[in-house]
């Protein structure tokens, strides 16, 4: 019984790290878009670029890479964070937001 623990429980604790990186992952990433969103929301809104990229920056991940163009009547958010981790657990995460500008909103063409 004794040789059973001691191979089950580091292959169990291995397995509860992985579920614990999983879920920062997942957490991360929902962040990202959290972020794009809002980014490209404030953007539509037609608030001035820097206190749109302030919004996208205080729903994003620690870290992330926030970039903020517009092109045409769309305002495009795209986010990337990187996850901590050791070598191939160390991905990074992207989100894109895209929302009509509102000044365009029954324009003549």
């Amino acid at each position: 019984m004794t040789a059973e623990a001691a191979m089950a429980v580091p292959v169990l604790v291995v397995f509860a790290l992985t579920l614990v990186w999983a879920l920062m992952a997942a957490s991360a990433q929902i962040r990202c878009v959290d972020a794009a969103r809002a980014g490209a929301r404030a953007a539509a809104r037609s608030e001035p670029e820097a206190q749109a990229l302030d919004v996208a920056r205080s729903a994003a991940p620690e870290g992330a890479e926030i970039a903020m163009e517009r092109t045409g009547e769309l305002w495009r958010v795209r986010v990337e964070a990187s996850t901590p981790g050791p070598g191939p657990l160390a991905l990074t995460l992207h989100a894109e937001a895209v929302a009509l500008a509102e000044d365009t909103v029954g324009a003549e063409r």
